[in-house]
């Protein structure tokens, strides 16, 4: 889930005829420009965002064509009295004068959008006008989520970077690769830049919406409140005992490699192991472990059975 701000909103001004053909394809009789409204808004950008993800620009080209259709709600709660807007229009806006993090010229993904002129939206349209209802989040699924710093798929093989940490003097940060759906867009209170201080909602890759955090966003029943916290324990405690491998994985690599290799700073090691993942390291000591004395101990035994890692799974 990555929430973004409306850089512009549109004027009150008419639909035009081209805007109100593409509008028609999606209604059960042609409106005319008196019956809608039309607004325009940045569903996504290429930009790092406050949880270091960010969408590469073949990313939000994908999503370009997958937004189109696609229903505007409220705070992600997909009843459908919430429904308000429809994306009919997209396209890819690049800025070569401005740069993201990573280097790159940034590009967002813009949409325009459409409401029914009624009584119900009044309000809504007028909030849109004053620039009160301005900030949306998208929800969507995506194949993977790559490690920029190993290129791994840290949903179906965690690594040992931490996103948000610098490794080489590189920020880790998870690259949404290849989306293979758009499930809604939605109005919400707080953007996700990274002075708001919002949790996003997570999105699994069958599509299922597995929770929506966002401050405010989700009313939880007792049970389900009492289910997410239990849940999180569980992923907690689980999470600790993989940082713990980790850790003497890592501790085991730094010993065997200033025995194996003397003229080796120490401090270059812990480098080299900060750089490898969990399959990595386990290799390393495994190979070293067999050149080296029995006395040396290298984080864990040589015939243990590789960790379970599906239970980081994002």
């Amino acid at each position: 889930m990555k929430q973004v701000v409306i850089l512009k909103s549109a004027e009150s001004a008419p639909a035009t005829a081209e805007q109100l053909e593409k509008i028609n394809r999606y209604t059960r009789r042609d409106l005319n420009a008196d019956e809608v409204y039309v607004f325009s808004l940045v569903l996504c950008d290429n930009e790092v965002d406050r949880d270091y993800e960010r969408f590469p620009t073949e990313s939000l080209q994908k999503l370009a064509e997958l937004y189109l259709g696609k229903t505007g709600i409220f705070d992600h709660n997909p009843r459908g009295e919430n429904q308000t807007a429809r994306i009919f229009e997209t396209a890819l806006e690049r800025d070569e004068t401005r740069t993201t993090q990573t280097g790159e010229p940034y590009c967002a993904l813009r949409a325009w959008a459409y409401m029914v002129r009624c009584k119900k939206n009044a309000d809504l349209i007028l909030e849109i006008d004053a620039g009160i209802k301005k900030e949306v989040s998208v929800g969507c699924a995506v194949e993977r989520t790559e490690c920029s710093v190993c290129g791994a798929d840290t949903r179906g093989n965690p690594c040992a970077h931490e996103a948000g940490k610098k490794y080489g003097g590189e920020l880790c940060y998870r690259s949404l690769i290849n989306p293979t759906d758009a499930y809604e867009w939605s109005f919400v209170a707080v953007p996700a830049q990274k002075q708001a201080g919002v949790t996003k909602g997570v999105i699994s890759p069958d599509g299922e919406l597995l929770k929506s955090l966002e401050q405010g966003g989700v009313t939880l029943s007792k049970a389900q409140a009492d289910e997410l916290a239990k849940q999180f324990r569980e992923l907690n405690v689980l999470a600790e005992e993989g940082r713990r491998r980790v850790r003497e994985l890592r501790r085991g690599f730094v010993a065997a490699g200033a025995f194996a290799l003397p003229g080796v700073d120490a401090e270059v090691l812990g480098q080299v192991a900060e750089k490898l993942d969990v399959g990595q390291l386990e290799a390393l000591c495994k190979g070293m472990r067999e050149k080296l004395p029995p006395i040396l101990q290298l984080g864990g035994e040589a015939d243990s059975e590789k960790p379970d890692n599906g239970a980081f799974l994002i």
